[in-house]
């Protein structure tokens, strides 16, 4: 059975930052956000084509990125929770139109 893409996406955002503040390894964090966005992104093209593949992707990036500069605002986990949840209704809208 295979996992849904949107778990698989948030489990990314908010695991590569759990890894990498319990470890105090950021680039072990770096290896999780990315491996589940590789797989993410494989699922993403599978099920709904390339080009929202390369969206999604996308936001998943932006969505790391965007939960720095958020974290000074609301703290480090609600950041990576809220731009979780943001990534997984994105995926999860896109691929139920697919």
């Amino acid at each position: 059975m295979k996992v849904p893409t949107s778990v698989v996406a948030a489990a990314g955002l908010v695991g590569g930052y759990g890894v990498a503040r319990w470890t105090k390894k950021r680039p072990l964090g770096g290896v999780v956000l990315a491996a589940a966005g590789a797989v993410a992104a494989r699922q993403w093209r599978e099920s709904a084509g390339s080009g929202a593949a390369v969206a999604l992707s996308g936001a998943y990036v932006a969505a790391f990125a965007g939960s720095h500069p958020l974290a000074k605002k609301v703290g480090a986990w609600p950041s990576v929770f809220g731009v979780a949840g943001a990534v997984a209704l994105a995926s999860w809208a896109v691929e139920r139109r697919a």
